[in-house]
Parts: structure tokens; sequence; C-alpha cells
């Protein structure tokens, strides 16, 4: 059985867990994808500004510009999804320059066809539409060789952030990509370590791929731990080659093959588009509650003189330990920083003010802040203290599936809240309920069901002050 949380957490000291964390090259291919899509936006227009002059003889003639004003949004919604604006584009030029012509020649063909039909291709000049067409497809071309070559220059042609564990498999290597030694470093692919897991977490962390190369015996377990970090991962599989296995990557260069075992959970646009959720709730919920923040610091204040907030290590994303802040519910003396001894109904630790705020949830608000800083989500499984237990077992004792449930963002609320699997968990099924929602909203996620969930929290907490 695995140490008590209680006893193991006097070693949690930051520096004996610091590992280098390479920069985010998910964020630096965002951005290159936003400067692309401004890009071909204005290249477009003076595209087709050019066509008018050169065929009409008049600078912004407005049959050109209103023709280049239909065709922008048309190849937008053909260019995110074939391709267009992903990572290849940066550094194969032929094949970024093919997805913008092929993108550019749908869009004319679509554009044309609902005119057609429409009866209002009598506007359309096909002299400047045509000179239009043949001068933004030069000007997208010669714009993804400058990407290419600005990514080359200042990037080294490194998009991608690509890592190898070597764990005693055979000898591997990827071009750009950093490698450790699992033994070197101590770790152990254990799933029963909370500590080892946030060492591990903190290693993948910003990494874009990740391939272990380990001893047969060991597939399994890596396999877990990739799943549960959320991460894209791979493992090397000497017999998966010999086979000739379809569905798995092939290094031919190296003679040997790997089981893509895990993927992450979201993509990049799905979590660009959470991550804006996140923050524009956090933002504007910081901004209309501060004075509801500042008069309960106030109180929690004047009630004892202890401190305004509780500051207590969780579990997240990738299995990462992080600070989580909740406002002071407690005497200050009777802190349970690990979490061993969960909170009941009548508990006398609780102060007169902090009753209230259990009461109201508004104990909860300054995990606001943690939202801002990118260790939570508004809505997702709900971070749990390390030393929680159901019926005397430590969480991951009860289902070895619960660290799987750390691959997203912690949450402020999550789907089991509003099923109703809140409070103690005196029994092993009061956490089996809460894992198998947290594990359907992972594999369900979407922005409508983060609306959804967020809606109804908002109306159980209504109701709540209502009784």
């Amino acid at each position: 059985m695995n140490k008590p949380a209680r006893d193991i957490a006097r070693h949690l000291g930051a520096g004996e867990f610091d590992v280098p964390v390479r920069p985010s090259l998910e964020r630096r291919r965002l951005r290159a994808y936003i400067t692309m899509m401004l890009g071909d936006m204005l290249l477009l227009h003076f595209g087709f500004i050019l066509a008018g002059l050169l065929y009409e003889g008049i600078w912004m003639e407005w049959r050109a510009q209103m023709q280049a004003q239909l065709l922008l949004p048309i190849f937008y919604t053909i260019a995110l999804y074939n391709g267009t604006y992903s990572a290849r584009v940066l550094v194969d030029r032929r094949y970024a320059i093919r997805k913008a012509l092929v993108a550019l020649l749908i869009s004319a063909t679509l554009l044309n066809f609902v005119a057609f039909y429409t009866k209002s291709n009598a506007s359309f000049s096909r002299g400047s539409f045509t000179i239009g067409m043949v001068l933004t497809g030069a000007l997208l071309a010669t714009f993804r060789l400058a990407v290419a070559d600005m990514v080359e220059r200042l990037w080294g042609g490194r998009i991608r952030n690509n890592l190898v564990i070597d764990d005693g498999g055979p000898p591997f290597r990827i071009a750009k990509a950093d490698f450790i030694s699992a033994s070197d470093l101590g770790i152990e692919p254990v799933n029963d370590d909370p500590f080892t897991l946030d060492r591990l977490g903190r290693l993948l962390r910003n990494q874009d791929k990740v391939v272990v190369s380990c001893l047969p015996g060991r597939h399994e377990q890596w396999a877990f731990l990739l799943k549960a970090a959320g991460v894209q991962g791979e493992v090397v599989s000497e017999p998966v080659h010999t086979l000739g296995a379809i569905g798995v990557v092939q290094y031919e260069d190296q003679d040997l093959s790997a089981l893509v075992v895990s993927m992450g959970p979201l993509g990049l646009r799905a979590r660009a588009a959470k991550r804006l959720f996140d923050l524009a709730v956090a933002i504007g919920g910081l901004i209309l509650l501060s004075p509801v923040l500042i008069a309960a610091a106030l109180l929690i204040k004047l009630e004892d003189g202890g401190p305004v907030f509780f500051v207590q290590r969780r579990m997240g994303r990738g299995n990462r330990l992080f600070d989580m802040f909740k406002l002071r519910t407690m005497r200050a003396e009777t802190h349970d920083s690990d979490g061993t001894l969960s909170t009941s109904r009548e508990d006398d630790r609780v102060t007169r003010i902090g009753k209230m705020l259990r009461a109201t949830s508004l104990d909860e608000l300054p995990q606001l802040w943690n939202v801002i800083r990118g260790e939570m989500s508004i809505v997702g499984p709900r971070p749990h203290a390390l030393g929680s237990r159901a019926n005397e077992k430590l969480f991951w004792e009860v289902d070895r599936q619960y660290w799987k449930r750390h691959s997203l963002r912690p949450g402020l609320t999550g789907l089991a809240q509003v099923r109703g699997h809140r409070g103690s968990t005196e029994r092993e099924e009061d956490l089996s309920d809460r894992l198998q929602c947290d594990l359907e909203y992972i594999s369900g996620w979407s922005l409508q069901r983060d609306f959804a969930i967020l809606w109804r929290t908002l109306s159980v907490l209504r109701h709540e002050r209502a009784y």
C-alpha cells in the first residue's frame, strides 16, 4: 500500500522535484497560424485590388473588393478544414503551397456556384476575378515560402517538442528531440505515488509527442501513464515491427515501430476554445464578484485575525501538483493541509463565517485566479486533496483509473457535481461515481457541454440559496 499522503507530503520541497521544462511550441505554432491567417486576408484583398487596377484601371475598384470580401470567409472555412493552417505547413514548402492553392480554388468554385444559382454573378467581373485569383495565388505561394524560411531561420526548423524516454528498451532517436534516461532521473512507471507522477508530469509538460523505449514487461505501465498525462504517447515495440502491424508509427530509418497508446483528450482548436471560455468567465467573474471577495476577506480577518486564504496542494493536469486557493473557512490551527480528514456537515473546525461561505460555495471563488494562471479550468474534474480517502483507502487505491481524470485541467465545477456527487466520500462507491462522471466528461468534451454544466451549477447554487 502506498504511504499515506500526510507522510510523504513533507518531501514536497519544490527544489526536489524541479525539472527542466520546455517552452510551449504549441503557443508558438498558434501565433504562427494567426499571423498566416491575417497575412492571407491582406494578400487576398491586395491581389484583387491589383486586379481591379490592372483590368479596370481603377484603384480600389468596388467589384474587385466585393469579390475579395465574399471569397475570404469561404477561403477561411476550407483552409481551416484542409490543413492550410497546420504544423506541417510551417516546414514543408510544397505542402503549404499546395494546401493554400487548393483552398483558394475550391473557394472560388463554391463562390461562383452560389453566385450562379442566386443569379448574382452578373455583378462579377470575369476579367478582374480571374486576374485576382492568379495574383492572390502567387502572393499566397510567396508568403508560404517566406513563412517556411522564417521558421527555419528563427526557430531552427523546430516546431514541435518531442521527447524520447529511454527505460531500457532498444536504442531510439528522433531528430530535434530531447532525450532522457528514466534511470538517471529515478523515474519508475508506477501509478501509486502522486509525487513520482508529479515529477513525470513536469517532464512531459509542453511536450507534443513522447516516445518511450522500454522492456516489454513495462509497456502496459508506460501506456497507462501516458494516457493519464494526456499527451500524444508512443511505446516502441520490436514485436509489432516484426509482425508488420498496421495502425502504428513506423520508423524505417531505425528499423523500429511504435504503438500509439495515447493522443491526449483535446486537439489544439478544442483546447484554444476551452481556454478562451475559461479566461472570459474567470476574468469576468473576478471583476463582477470582487466586492463579494473583498467583503468575505474582511469578515474572515475580523473573526479571528487569521489568514484570509487557505492554500492546499492538489493534483492537476498531467498529474502535476499545484497550489489551489480557497477562502479560509476553518480555524487556522485546525487546517488539514493534505485533506486526510474530510469535512463533515457539523464540523466544529468550521468558523461562523466559514459556514456561510461553504453553504454558498463562495469559498471557491479564489480558484478563479487558478483558472487565469492556467492551473484550473471553469469546468472539469474537481481536484482532490492528496490525502482524500474513501472507505479508508486513498482514492487511487480504490480505482487505478483514477489518474486518467487528470488528462484535462481540473475545474471549479464538473459533471459529477451537477449530478449530485458532492460532499464527503465515506464509501468507495462515492469515489467511483465521481470518477465515472469525470471520465465521461473527458471522453465526450464539447464547449456546449461546458456551457450547460456551468449553467446547471449556477442553477443549483441559486436553488440552494433559496432554501
